[in-house]
């Protein structure tokens, strides 16, 4: 509402008191969503009960084994083209304001989009999308939706507390973006690597893994007994001649 009446008001000057009353009105201050995540135990759990055979089996797989920390538009939007299978795995994603940028793949998570794009078809066309659905066109961001909740409502179901949560698409690039920082990436790779624009979208993920937490405090802690310890030498040493005229003082 600010900035529609910011506009406004610079386009419409008989609007520009409104314009300005409307701009006095302070922005209400919520407490940011909760970033939620699947740690690796979690994960590897997910993979366990995913189906090994099936018509989609290996496009769900792929799906839910994607690395890059993409978005869910992104992977829907995601060709043939966008992939390279070298010596350096990567694949190239189309993100917000017309950005693309360019993401490394592990070997395991490469094997799967290549077996998909090639089983059936070695020469499929560039512009063939990479998960398709059973016609034959490109995943929306609503059928990616559909699989995941699919395949993670067992997951859901083993969830302690009172309150559970549908596990999204959105919540594998929460997952991608901490295991990156607990494997000790620097944040602004990770900033590049996630495709943010601000790196105070990337420094929440620093603030919600408690590993991180758990290893710093694990290097402040005392030691177990003081008799494994050695008293530490002083960085001073005695001077007889200094201290006998502090004393005359």
């Amino acid at each position: 509402m600010h900035t529609f009446f910011e506009f406004l008001g610079r386009r419409v000057p008989e609007c520009l008191a409104v314009a300005q009353q409307v701009a006095a009105v302070p922005t209400k201050r919520v407490p940011p969503p909760e970033t939620r995540f699947l740690d690796r135990d979690e994960i590897a759990k997910l993979f366990r009960q995913l189906p090994s055979e099936g018509r989609f089996a290996l496009r769900d797989r792929a799906l839910l084994l994607y690395n890059s920390g993409g978005r869910v538009q992104e992977v829907a939007d995601l060709r043939v083209e966008h992939l390279e299978f070298g010596a350096q795995p990567r694949v190239r994603l189309h993100g917000k304001g017309d950005k693309w940028r360019i993401c490394p793949l592990w070997e395991q998570t490469a094997k799967l989009p290549k077996q998909l794009v090639t089983d059936g078809s070695p020469s499929a066309s560039p512009a063939r999308p990479v998960f398709a659905s059973q016609s034959g066109r490109a995943l929306t961001r609503f059928g990616i939706y559909t699989i995941v909740r699919r395949h993670t409502g067992d997951l859901c179901a083993s969830q302690a507390g009172p309150q559970r949560h549908h596990i999204s698409p959105h919540v594998f690039r929460h997952s991608c973006a901490v295991s990156l920082l607990e494997a000790g990436v620097d944040v602004n790779v990770i900033r590049g690597w996630l495709g943010h624009v601000s790196l105070n979208t990337t420094n929440r993920y620093a603030e919600i893994t408690v590993r991180a937490k758990e290893a710093a405090l694990r290097l402040c802690e005392p030691p177990p007994s003081e008799k494994d310890t050695t008293a530490p030498k002083p960085v001073w040493r005695d001077d007889e001649v200094l201290l006998v005229w502090l004393s005359s003082l």
